[in-house]
């Protein structure tokens, strides 16, 4: 009788595992990272937006999850969340980087 119990017992088991484990999901990786935003006067701030697409082909807003730099501080400043700050003439290249993929914006900070 021990011997019957043990036996529906690890075939209880193994189902409840097949069932458990028969759907495994993988994270879904970053393909790309779009920038999106208007250049601001100087002296004048405008938001930007980062958009990652995923390798499922799905996007995702990760404006506030990305790190932020412009290539030219003399141009433009941005924030951590994305805010573009215009602070003299000239261009600047805009990034956003969110799990090591980065997506770039080229902008010009016109003369007032």
């Amino acid at each position: 009788m021990k011997r019957v119990s043990a036996v529906a017992f690890a075939m209880v088991l193994a189902v409840i595992a097949a069932a458990c484990g028969s759907n495994s999901t993988s994270p879904t990786a970053v393909s790309s990272i779009a920038i999106s935003g208007t250049a601001p006067g100087v002296g004048g701030t405008a938001q930007f937006t980062a958009t990652a697409t995923m390798s499922n082909g799905t996007t995702q807003d990760v404006t506030g999850l990305s790190a932020w730099t412009s290539s030219n501080t003399a141009a433009a400043t941005v924030s951590g969340t994305g805010l573009v700050v215009g602070v003299g003439a000239g261009g600047t290249v805009v990034t956003a980087t969110y799990l090591s993929v980065s997506g770039t914006d080229s902008i010009t900070i016109p003369a007032s």
